[in-house]
């Protein structure tokens, strides 16, 4: 990360300086303190309070050094869309999980990305911002370093992160647009299964999500779906909830022969840069056994036609 300095920043500390351009924590200054090579101007070391002049190039060394202990790089495919030195957007396919847990050690986003890198001579530790049940398919957001992850993720705390799904619901009885507020908490028999309740229940989460039917035949519709909050399984359970299931969800809805998986797939994800600020938006291609789906559920209709709606 380096940066020119300009007569506007000539006079002010490294730290005003990064508090300004960079907004940089405490935390993170401490963290550039103890390296040789955190802090440069005019590849010389210095401290957040050397004195900049205008002409000088800062430059910060956020890169990961060391490889995250116990991750296994495994060569899998796994397409990447987008990809700096702070992002890297990869296209998750269906069936497999975003990061190793029990029974799922070499078959993980983390594993394939960690090949990626490693292949490069690139220290690779796994930062992701979102994450995607196993056999939902599409973008995942994820970044490469510290100050980015902090970033990032104040900004999915902030909202300022849009997160766009196609979902095939069993049913066809939806409005053609429609604002879902059901608060939701983990059923007290299970650390994963969510339910609905009521928003004075205990432990209820505030759970928002917008939508918009784009399609429908069959005995089934195709929507296109924006959580607004980032609660697990929330766009399995709300559509559930209002007995519309997405289709092939054997967890909140029935089994559906047509459908190999959960016909879930989170289609776009726009989101600040977190070095420059300027707004980065990712689409994901629809996945094979989701467009045949689609093909045969409404042959006259084409998703790549449909613009994506604004989030207000």
């Amino acid at each position: 990360m380096q940066f020119r300095i300009t007569e506007a920043d000539n006079g002010s500390t490294v730290r005003a300086f990064l508090a300004a351009h960079a907004d940089f924590s405490s935390k993170m200054l401490k963290f550039l303190k103890y390296r040789n090579d955190g802090i440069l101007v005019d590849g010389r070391r210095v401290t957040v309070r050397h004195v900049l002049r205008a002409g000088e190039t800062l430059a910060i060394s956020v890169a990961d050094r060391v490889d995250q202990p116990a991750l296994e790089a495994v060569e899998l495919p796994l397409p990447v869309l987008y990809e700096d030195d702070d992002v890297a957007v990869p296209d998750k396919p269906p069936f497999m999980p975003t990061h190793p847990s029990h029974d799922h050690y070499r078959d993980t986003v983390a594993n394939a990305l960690a090949y990626r890198y490693r292949s490069l001579g690139i220290p690779f530790v796994f930062r992701p911002v979102n994450r995607l049940d196993r056999d939902t398919s599409g973008v995942l957001l994820i970044a490469r370093n510290k100050p980015a992850a902090g970033r990032l993720t104040a900004a999915m705390q902030n909202g300022l992160i849009r997160k766009t799904y196609l979902a095939v619901l069993e049913g066809d009885a939806l409005p053609d647009e429609g604002f879902i507020d059901r608060p939701l908490r983990r059923s007290a028999e299970s650390i994963i299964i969510r339910q609905t309740c009521r928003p004075d229940d205990a432990g209820a989460e505030p759970a928002y999500t917008r939508y918009r039917i784009l399609a429908r035949g069959n005995g089934c519709s195709l929507a296109e779906a924006q959580p607004l909050t980032g609660r697990t399984h929330q766009l399995r359970v709300h559509f559930a909830s209002l007995g519309h299931p997405v289709a092939g969800d054997s967890l909140y809805g029935i089994p559906n022969g047509r459908a190999p998986r959960q016909m879930l797939h989170a289609r776009s994800v726009v989101f600040p840069h977190p070095t420059t600020g300027e707004t980065v938006a990712v689409t994901a291609p629809i996945p094979a056994d989701m467009s045949a789906l689609l093909s045969g559920l409404f042959p006259l209709f084409n998703p790549d036609s449909e613009p994506e709606r604004s989030q207000t």
